[in-house]
C-alpha cells in the first residue's frame, strides 16, 4: 500500500499517474534498454518518451536512446542499432553523490590537501 501511494503522489519514483493514463491510452512501446526504461511513442511518432524504471534521472538514458527521444534518429535503437565504436566506453550515468563520484586532488572527499597558493595572482581593482 506504502509503495502505491509512493507512486501516486511523487513524481521522481518513475512516472506519474498521469503519465501512466497517458501512456497506456496513447502510447505504443518501442522498446527497452538495458537499464529497464522503457520508450514510448504515439501512434503518428510526433511524441516520444521515456518510463523510468525506478528513479526520474535523465542521465539514465543510454545516449542512441537519447538520440531517439529527441527526434535525432528516426528508427529506434531496436529496429536500426547504432555503429558501436571500438573507443566508445558503456554507458555510464551521472555518479555525483554516490560513493563512485569523481573526488578531483584536494578535495575534502578525497582526503587530500590544496596546494598553497602560489602568488602569482593578483586581484583587479577598478581605476
Amino acid at each position: 500500500m506504502l509503495k502505491f501511494l509512493n507512486w501516486l503522489v511523487t513524481w521522481w519514483n518513475g512516472h506519474t499517474i498521469g503519465t501512466w493514463l497517458f501512456t497506456k491510452r496513447h502510447g505504443r512501446l518501442v522498446g527497452e534498454d538495458v537499464l529497464g526504461n522503457a520508450y514510448y511513442q504515439t501512434a503518428d511518432g510526433k511524441r516520444r518518451w521515456v518510463l523510468y524504471k525506478n528513479i526520474a534521472e535523465a542521465s539514465l538514458v543510454p545516449a542512441e536512446w537519447h538520440g531517439w527521444l529527441h527526434h535525432t534518429f528516426d528508427k529506434p535503437p531496436t529496429v536500426e542499432p547504432p555503429k558501436v565504436k571500438a573507443w566508445e566506453r558503456e554507458h555510464q550515468p551521472n555518479l555525483t553523490g554516490t560513493p563512485l563520484a569523481h573526488k578531483p586532488a584536494g578535495s575534502i572527499m578525497a582526503g587530500g590537501q590544496r596546494p598553497h597558493a602560489t602568488g602569482d595572482y593578483e586581484a583587479w581593482q577598478p581605476k
